[in-house]
């Protein structure tokens, strides 16, 4: 039987050779007549490439898994995979039992996430190439981290472009609807079936500790779901209120509060915007403020108002600041750089007649890896700014 593999054009074995993993639908010259999983790919003059994951369904139709053409890509090769990303975590070993193990992309692993919430993990298969070898990824993970349980998070729109079904289903054992967890000293509950992405934004887990570490006096919290920031704020600042416009998202953070024995949070429900105007119509100052929004940039296209609404939040928390006060704002909009949020947040100092100095620049966490050549592995983003008048 002749062997199947992709043909690329040269565009698309350029982006291998620059270090980006996809090769798109229309940088496929002659695609593979096989179902969903590995497959060799080639250039056009003939030469192997390397093993990729082929998603017939999707515009990302490869994604580099292996340059060894000679690469046997069974469960031996995913147990090696998955050992190596796995072992990257040591150093969070006693700090939290809880973290992302896979960071698709960013592990070498493309498409497949793996988040630890103590002894049980959540997994996610985003695209179809990966679901092909979800048998041989469970086998392994198990083996290597002796989980009690482990669920698998497919309820995702990227799936639905992979031609696969959304859903949330056991791969192994039986995890609980809630999950506590402990991040340096710091406990919160995270829910693996119903919670925000896999359970937990664990991707903030160091910047909160960063924060928590120089809060002070008055402090809020905005965007506070769980309230993770501010049972860190709680830890040094006098009073903290918290946020948001959730009311089951107020209730479990009040849950949270009582679990670390914190009676110094006061949690409000409103919208963040309109909260940030009345208190600052009414002269209200504050020592410490976070702010950490949800993705406000969906895609390129909502980029522009993305901006005027950050620029919006942040114009307003630097003019709640008291002298010295401190702001740690945050984006997790991957369509917003680096570049254009340090940018934003000089338009909404310029605006602010505050003096503002920028005190550091925070990104992800070691458990999070933003591969310089794969832009995509990287869109948490934050800054921690003072007000010196």
């Amino acid at each position: 039987m002749k062997e199947s593999h992709a043909v690329v054009s040269a565009r698309g074995a350029r982006r291998w050779q620059t270090g980006h993993p996809w090769i798109f639908r229309s940088d496929i010259v002659k695609p593979p007549a096989a179902p969903p999983g590995a497959v060799l790919t080639r250039d056009q003059q003939g030469r192997a490439l390397g093993w990729a994951l082929w998603s017939p369904a999707s515009e990302i139709s490869l994604r580099l898994l292996d340059r060894d053409p000679d690469a046997v890509i069974d469960g031996r090769w995913w147990h090696a995979q998955l050992q190596s990303a796995i072992a990257r975590r040591l150093p969070l070993a006693g700090l939290t039992d809880s973290c992302r193990l896979v960071h698709g992309e960013g592990d070498g692993l493309p498409s497949l996430v793996v988040d630890r919430f103590d002894r049980w993990l959540v997994a996610q298969f985003l695209s179809a190439g990966v679901e092909a070898f979800r048998e041989e990824i469970v086998e392994a993970l198990h083996a290597l981290t002796g989980a009690e349980g482990a669920l698998a998070r497919n309820d995702v729109s990227v799936r639905t472009r992979e031609g696969l079904e959304r859903t949330v289903e056991p791969l192994w054992g039986e995890v609980p609807q809630e999950v506590e967890v402990n991040e340096h000293g710091v406990r919160y509950f995270a829910a693996p079936h119903t919670g925000q992405k896999t359970g937990a934004f664990l991707d903030q887990r160091e910047n909160r500790v960063l924060v928590g570490s120089v809060a002070r006096g008055r402090a809020l919290d905005v965007f506070s779901y769980h309230g993770s920031f501010a049972l860190h704020l709680a830890q040094r600042a006098e009073t903290v209120t918290a946020v948001d416009s959730s009311g089951p998202a107020l209730a479990r953070a009040s849950e949270n509060a009582v679990l670390n024995g914190r009676q110094n949070i006061t949690l409000v429900e409103a919208d963040a915007f309109d909260f940030l105007r009345a208190r600052e119509a009414e002269g209200a100052r504050y020592d410490t403020i976070v702010l950490d929004p949800p993705a406000f940039a969906k895609n390129k296209a909502s980029l522009e108002g993305a901006v005027r609404g950050y620029k919006d939040i942040n114009f307003r928390a630097m003019r709640l600041l008291a002298p010295g006060g401190l702001l740690y704002t945050a984006s997790c909009s991957y369509h917003l750089s680096k570049t254009r949020f340090l940018d934003m947040l000089q338009d909404a100092a310029a605006d602010s007649g505050r003096r503002m100095v920028l005190r550091a620049i925070t990104g992800q966490p070691l458990d999070h890896p933003e591969v310089m050549t794969v832009p995509e592995t990287g869109y948490l983003k934050g800054a921690l700014l003072e007000a010196s008048d």
